[in-house]
């Protein structure tokens, strides 16, 4: 096991949920709030926790009716959970849902709702002004990194939308990198996650702006991902593979406080209109979207970082020509199945997702300017 700090604290490899339960009993945590799914609680992962936090004798409180994509009601039923057995911590335990539900959950246990109120893009930072309680996350994809993020994504009740919950106050206090928590994660999953974590640290690289430890960490994350993902696809037993992903996750997240991009601006409605995972919805617009940067009037900066990226695949000889045919290339070989329409997503939808899209504030950080026009078009183009 080994330590980081970027400032959460991270614990990585094995032994880190035996030490990080450890630390909790020391930081005062005897009555957390275990915010996880009802399949984690269903494959025993979960007890695999609660039986390490008994050894140090912490009980605590399990949640787990939290959504795929969480929703504002999964924060307001957490809350009151967390209220009604008197809770004083907060344990997230899952991907990247839990996490996000997990610090709604603390937002709406200390403040009054509705959430809405709270939405970043409208400056709702502001209202949150009373102390929330420590959260502890404990991943078990290697995806979103939200264990390392200061805001939750929640679909909000007043407009179905991904909304941006954020507050620095939201950031772990720990995360816990335990790689043997995702051993048992399907090769679907798996790779979903797993680029969902490149998409982070590719968007991040490829934000404007002035911000050389992020671009540093998501060049390396990028690297971590190329040499790891296809081998925990393959060999889901592989714990290096396994450690190496889960930190190419956290690195994602901790790159993208540059910005992400057009990306996840088209996945997030993808997720909230057509119910696709994340990582999922990330993987089957990202070559669409590069094809698009490419074949755009950039300047030289702009061309050295696609080119930059494109030499990651050079290198290990996974290039089939341009950087958006080798992502293609890449996640079909991860058994990703292009084309939208072969996910239950309708050419009516198409005007929908393109203003939602274009609603998201992501792309306010994209490489280059982008409209609703070009929206409709990509997504086309991605059926």
């Amino acid at each position: 096991m080994q330590q980081f700090n970027y400032p959460t604290t991270l614990l990585y490899g094995q032994g880190s949920l035996t030490e990080a339960c450890k630390r909790m009993k020391t930081l005062g945590f005897n009555k957390p709030l275990l915010v996880t799914d009802k399949t984690l609680v269903e494959l025993k992962v979960v007890d695999i926790v609660l039986k390490e936090l008994d050894k140090v004798g912490i009980t605590a409180v399990v949640f787990a009716d939290t959504h795929p994509n969480p929703i504002e009601d999964d924060c307001i039923n957490g809350a009151k959970s967390y209220r009604d057995n008197h809770c004083d911590s907060v344990i997230a335990v899952g991907g990247g849902s839990p996490m996000d539900a997990a610090k709604g959950i603390m937002l709406m246990a200390t403040h009054d709702g509705p959430m809405s109120k709270y939405d970043d893009a409208k400056g709702g930072d502001e209202f949150i002004t009373n102390k929330l309680p420590p959260l502890i996350a404990i991943p078990t994809t290697a995806g979103t990194g939200s264990e390392v993020g200061r805001a939750g994504v929640i679909i909000l009740k007043e407009t179905n939308n991904k909304t941006i919950i954020f507050h620095p106050t939201m950031l772990p206090v720990m995360a816990v990198l335990e790689p043997t928590l995702t051993t048992g994660l399907p090769k679907h999953i798996t790779a979903a996650t797993g680029i969902d974590a490149f998409t982070h640290a590719l968007e991040a690289y490829l934000a404007p702006g002035f911000h050389p430890m992020a671009d540093g960490i998501a060049i390396e994350a990028m690297k971590l991902v190329l040499d790891n993902l296809e081998t925990a696809c393959i060999d889901g037993k592989n714990i290096e593979a396994r450690e190496k992903m889960l930190l190419a996750a956290s690195m994602g997240a901790t790159a993208f406080q540059k910005g992400l991009g057009m990306i996840h601006s088209i996945a997030h409605p993808l997720s909230s209109e057509c119910g696709l995972h994340h990582g999922l919805a990330n993987a089957l617009v990202l070559p669409n979207c590069i094809k698009f940067l490419e074949g755009a009037n950039l300047n030289n900066d702009q061309t050295s970082r696609i080119a930059a990226v494109q030499n990651l695949f050079i290198d290990r000889k996974k290039n089939k020509g341009s950087l958006s045919e080798s992502c293609t290339s890449y996640f079909t070989s991860l058994g990703i199945h292009f084309g939208l329409k072969n996910h239950n997503v309708s050419t009516d939808q198409i005007d929908l997702l393109s203003t939602k899209a274009f609603a998201d504030g992501c792309h306010q950080t994209n490489m280059i300017p982008v409209t609703t026009e070009i929206f409709k078009a990509i997504i086309t183009e991605a059926m």
